[in-house]
């Protein structure tokens, strides 16, 4: 997938414009932002695209040096879950 960034968004869409992937996040103090929104387009749920878009924005948030809090449920258990090999990137507050 073609992944497109923004400040405060990671999506991709497809070669209609039609959204496909979406997740989004809002710029806290102290180099911090809260995952607050993840989508997947219906035709494409439950083929690990989801998945693969929290890795996207993991790495973007590495090499942008910023930590994540999570208040959508989706990043949030994906966060958890990838504790170890993100432990760099997820604050203190999740």
């Amino acid at each position: 997938m073609d992944w497109k960034y923004e400040k405060g968004r990671i999506y991709t869409i497809d070669e209609n414009n039609e959204l496909l992937a979406e997740t989004t996040f809002a710029y806290k103090d102290n180099d911090e932002v809260d995952i607050n929104r993840t989508y997947v387009h219906p035709k494409l749920r439950g083929q690990g695209i989801a998945g693969r878009m929290m890795g996207v924005v993991a790495e973007y948030l590495r090499e942008n040096s910023l930590k994540a809090t999570a208040s959508c449920s989706y990043a949030n258990a994906w966060l958890r879950k990838h504790r170890e090999a993100y432990a760099d990137i997820i604050s203190g507050d999740l």
